[in-house]
């Protein structure tokens, strides 16, 4: 009987686990995690305050599947030439064939190796225990993570300073209208950023500022990327480059080896890129297991991010060009969208920030645009009358 083993049970893992039962794969499934924890959501690990992380399957769910589910089985080594898997415990695998989602880790620059840092359930708690009224909280990077931390920090009474490089927060990841409204939303709260201000070293309690200044704290967490964990796939004598390369089916180098996720480089629309996003791994998971399973088609899911930090809520879909022109779509409420099109008019990228869900339904129609590359003048989509969704008929 056929044998698909998935190292990793991140939500990539466990969403290609869970799809090749329900394509009706019959073989064995076997899905291994060095972490002791039942798999986890990781994006509310920076957006809130909970005791116990959220499950992305319940425990028996698993075997209830058919899915064997192992926990703390470290990946020691990987023997492509005899679809061999060695733990760390001296237990061998064999697999016909095998998926890696071992996702990404923090990324820490030198001088910045004392600081917390945030990817697991365990580092999430260590983070949680110092935020209290009054704690002097220290974030170095203005992206995704650094911002969410500092707002759940600020909601906990902390008081919060964020330091990022760049000239603004978000920097390559929204446009600049969509970033003034979060640095905005920030300072209203209370929390302190400085834009284009270096860090030439860090640690526990301290951040020296590239002017020279020393600012004291009662953490500091750094929030500066993350790296693929590739290492296994590089020992195993497989293509990396920002992570393990793959085709459009997520095959690897070794035409038995399958990566997806945090760790995989992929095409997409003739580009090659590397996203840390939880819909990018749920769609990359189900779309691996069903190539493992012989279906074949692009991989056509549109990037897709979101971002909770205070009040707001914050939607990226597709990739922006920050060198081209970006159009507003007028908007009410609070509300504030704003679209990109390619050089055929097609719609390429769209970002919306409102409170709660207010951006949610013109999101989801954009991102369906995008997905299908729909041609449409700007100048419409620009109009607030203009019904968009009439565009998905």
């Amino acid at each position: 009987m056929a044998e698909i083993v998935i190292v990793g049970a991140g939500e990539c893992g466990v969403r290609a686990a869970f799809t090749l039962r329900e394509l009706g794969f019959q073989g064995s499934v076997t899905l291994l995690t060095a972490e002791k924890a039942l798999p986890y959501e990781r994006p509310p690990l920076s957006k809130t305050m909970l005791a116990n992380p959220k499950a992305i399957r319940a425990e028996d769910a698993y075997p209830g599947a058919g899915i064997e589910l192992r926990r703390g089985a470290l990946v020691e080594s990987l023997v492509p030439e005899r679809r061999e898997i060695h733990l760390a415990d001296g237990t061998l695998l064999t697999y016909d064939q095998l998926l890696l989602a071992t996702g990404a880790r923090a990324r820490l620059f030198p001088g910045l190796e004392g600081c917390l840092t945030l990817r697991t359930d365990v580092q999430a708690r260590r983070i949680m225990l110092e935020f209290s009224s009054n704690a002097r909280i220290g974030v170095i990077g203005g992206g995704f993570i650094g911002l969410e931390l500092a707002a759940t920090a600020r909601q906990a009474g902390a008081e919060v300073t964020v330091i990022e490089t760049a000239p603004r927060i978000l920097g390559r990841a929204v446009p600049g209208a969509i970033a003034q409204i979060v640095h905005a939303r920030h300072e209203t709260a209370g929390v302190k950023i400085l834009t284009g201000t270096g860090v030439t070293e860090a640690g526990t309690n301290r951040i020296v500022l590239a002017n020279g200044i020393e600012l004291e704290f009662d953490a500091v967490i750094a929030g500066v990327g993350a790296i693929p964990n590739t290492e296994l796939a590089e020992k195993a004598g497989l293509l990396v480059d920002n992570g393990i390369v793959v085709d459009s089916a997520f095959r690897t180098s070794e035409p038995n080896i399958f990566a997806a996720g945090d760790c995989c480089n992929f095409e997409w629309r003739g580009a090659r890129m590397r996203l840390e996003s939880w819909k990018a791994a749920q769609d990359q998971g189900a779309h691996a297991a069903a190539a493992m399973l012989g279906a074949s088609g692009e991989y056509q899911k549109v990037p897709w991010f979101w971002s909770d930090q205070f009040d707001l809520t914050l939607q990226v879909a597709g990739q922006f060009d920050l060198t081209r022109d970006i159009h507003h779509r007028a908007a009410s409420g609070g509300v504030r969208i704003v679209f990109q099109c390619d050089q055929d008019a097609r719609v390429s990228a769209a970002a919306g920030i409102g409170q709660g869900n207010t951006v949610a339904r013109d999101m989801s129609v954009l991102e369906k645009l995008i997905e299908r590359g729909t041609v449409v003048a700007a100048s419409s989509l620009i109009d607030p009358d203009f019904r968009i969704k009439s565009l998905l008929k």
